[in-house]
């Protein structure tokens, strides 16, 4: 006869009603800290550690992530997205076959690097082997355009000095015509680029058509719905390991390591594009900007959105950080107004609303 003894070990230390507790906690406020919550439960009469914290939070699935950046949308950009997502819900893997994705990035000479972490006795904390080299501001970086397609990189190009509507005409001659050719996209390719000024100038709308390229319509503030951004984060990763010491050993590497990129890569970003399209209709960040909350406009705004059939499920007022916004303007840091941007996204408070479709 097998008996049932009871298991070894010391008794969890959280009560099922204490766990509950903090996992209210944390459903509400996804940011709350592990002392947060050792505090909340010390008031309720359990002292635990944060380790406790962490155990408990794991078993019920929950683990600590980096919260995704997505960008601050006005209620015209989030109407753009919608669209998007409607008009492409239904598009079959091959339609997104013909595009040829394209950006620009910034490559920080020690971006990645600055990160990351070496196996080391104490004493050898100094070891060549052990260090990551530093500049004052960083080192520098470079600019880059890049394209893509489920068949394989494309070019790479640096971009030297300030880009206008003209230079970016000429990238596109000598970078993306030669491109298509020799990915062998044909007369099918579609061209997706954002709707930068210069992308969208008259000009650049005439040369485009003369050579027989067909647009993508692209909704304004949508880089998570660019896969070429997975690109731009493998290339960085890779260039971190090579650890080059100059710029002119960091374009060289880039150039390298996106040519190394395999065409199984992009074809796998490009046939798992339509999971994105349905992300676009689910929940989107709006921010009311400075200036609309001290004219009192938060009101009008989610009375549009509601008009516009959308449900605001979340809001909260708060002062941005300048760090934070550094982070999320980073893509606009060459720019001359970029200075003018942080003072006035920190000159006052903002709104920041979570909308999903009325539907949803």
């Amino acid at each position: 006869m097998t008996v049932n003894h009871p298991q070894s070990g010391a008794p969890c230390k959280i009560s099922p009603r204490g766990a509950s507790m903090i996992m209210r906690k944390v459903r509400d406020q996804p940011r709350t800290t592990r002392q947060d919550l050792v505090n909340d439960l010390k008031r309720a009469g359990t002292t635990v550690s944060k380790k406790t914290i962490s155990n408990t939070l794991r078993r019920h699935g929950l683990k600590s992530c980096s919260a995704r950046k997505v960008p601050l949308l006005k209620p015209a950009h989030v109407q753009a997205h919608l669209k998007f997502a409607n008009d492409h819900l239904d598009d079959p893997e091959e339609e997104w076959e013909k595009v040829m994705w394209s950006d620009e990035t910034i490559i920080e000479l020690f971006g990645l690097n600055s990160t990351r972490r070496v196996w080391r006795k104490k004493k050898d904390e100094y070891n060549p082997k052990n260090t990551i080299p530093t500049m004052k501001h960083g080192g520098g970086n470079i600019i880059l355009w890049g394209c893509f397609s489920a068949k394989g990189t494309g070019r790479l190009h640096r971009i030297e000095g300030r880009m206008d509507a003209a230079m970016y005409r000429e990238i596109l001659a000598n970078n993306l015509l030669p491109s298509v050719r020799a990915l062998k996209m044909g007369r099918v390719c579609v061209f997706q680029h954002d709707n930068d000024p210069k992308h969208t100038a008259r000009a650049t709308k005439e040369w485009l058509r003369k050579k027989h390229l067909k647009v993508l319509e692209w909704p304004s503030q949508s880089p998570d719905l660019n896969p070429i951004e997975n690109l731009w984060r493998e290339l960085k990763v890779r260039i971190a390991q090579q650890q080059p010491r100059s710029l002119k050993d960091l374009e060289k590497v880039c150039m390298e390591e996106w040519a190394k990129i395999p065409a199984a890569v992009c074809a796998n970003l490009v046939k798992t594009y339509r999971k994105r399209i349905p992300g676009v209709r689910e929940r989107t960040l709006i921010a009311v900007k400075p200036d609309g909350v001290q004219r009192r406009l938060v009101g009008q705004i989610m009375q549009r959105f509601e008009q516009r059939c959308f449900k605001l499920v979340g809001m909260k007022m708060l002062q941005a950080p300048e760090e934070l916004l550094s982070q999320h303007y980073q893509e606009l840091r060459m720019k001359p107004f970029y200075p003018s941007l942080l003072h006035y996204m920190t000159s006052g408070p903002i709104v920041v609303m979570v909308r999903v479709p009325a539907s949803v």
